[in-house]
C-alpha cells in the first residue's frame, strides 16, 4: 500500500472513530469503543486484527507476546485506543516503541474521554 493509500485510511478510520465517539461520548472504557469501533470497520469492509500479539527479539532470547497491539488495521496502521484525561507523554512513546518493533510506519493514539474526538487523536509517523 503506497503513502497515499495509507493516508486515505487513515482519514477513513478517524471518520470512523468520530462515528462511534457520537454515539456513544466519552466516559466509557477503552474496551467498549475498540469493539464498537471494530464493528465500523468490519462494516466498512476494512481489514484488521484486535489485540494483535507481537513478538520481540532481545539480545538471543524471543519474548512471544511482548505487547498487543489494540487494533492494527490493513497491516499498516496500528491504533491505540485511549479513554484518558488527556494524551499523556508515555502514549506516545509506548506507540512509537510499537511502530519500531514492528516495522508499521504509520500509528494513531484515539482518546475517546474527550469533548470532541479530533482533541483526542494524534498521528505519529516514522
Amino acid at each position: 500500500m503506497d503513502i497515499n493509500e495509507i493516508n486515505a485510511l487513515s482519514n477513513k478510520i478517524i471518520g470512523l472513530a468520530i462515528e462511534v465517539h457520537r454515539h456513544l461520548g466519552p466516559g466509557l472504557l477503552e474496551g467498549a469503543y475498540q469493539q464498537c469501533l471494530a464493528y465500523e470497520l468490519s462494516s466498512n469492509g476494512i481489514g484488521f486484527v484486535l489485540e494483535q500479539p507481537i513478538p520481540l527479539k532481545y539480545k538471543n532470547i524471543n519474548i512471544d507476546c511482548a505487547f498487543r497491539a489494540d487494533i492494527i488495521v490493513a497491516d499498516c496502521i496500528i491504533l491505540e485506543l485511549k479513554a484518558a484525561d488527556k494524551i499523556l507523554s508515555i502514549h506516545k512513546a509506548q506507540l512509537i516503541t510499537y511502530l519500531k518493533i514492528t516495522g508499521i510506519r504509520l500509528g494513531l493514539i484515539i482518546n475517546f474521554n474527550v469533548k470532541t474526538l479530533k482533541e483526542g487523536i494524534k498521528r505519529i509517523i516514522m
